[in-house]
């Protein structure tokens, strides 16, 4: 699932609070704050794409995500991958270590996953 960017930063609201109204919504944006007209055709478009279903309760509609977080992530990161690295997660390990500035102990820590995931192949 593609979502803009608009729909990414509202999204990231609601897996935040997991269970919203558009008023808690609007009280979670910084200034200047979006109008609640252009929320509520967020909100519209993000449930057509089934990331967001709602309850209602009286006149009010309280949103939960469909869509979890983790796997929005990983489809994106998939999708980053193949576009800029030829599909090769070597490349984008290659790129990540060589081009961010990670401490001694953030490469460890990436070593160590790296070598648990092998040894638990090995089971």
């Amino acid at each position: 699932m593609k979502l803009s960017q608009k729909e990414e930063q509202l999204m990231n609201f609601i897996w935040q609070f997991e269970k919203v109204y558009m008023k808690d919504l609007l009280d979670a944006y910084p200034e200047p704050k979006p109008a609640a007209t252009t929320l509520a055709t967020i909100l519209k478009r993000l449930s057509n794409k089934g990331a967001i279903g709602y309850n209602l309760n009286g006149n009010s509609r309280e949103y939960y995500p469909i869509l979890k977080k983790k796997d929005y992530s990983s489809s994106y990161l998939q999708n980053m991958i193949k576009t800029f690295f030829q599909g090769s997660s070597a490349r984008f390990a290659s790129f990540f270590t060589n081009n961010m500035t990670l401490s001694r102990e953030e490469l460890l820590e990436l070593r160590n996953m790296i070598d648990d995931k092998l040894n638990n192949e090995k089971k």
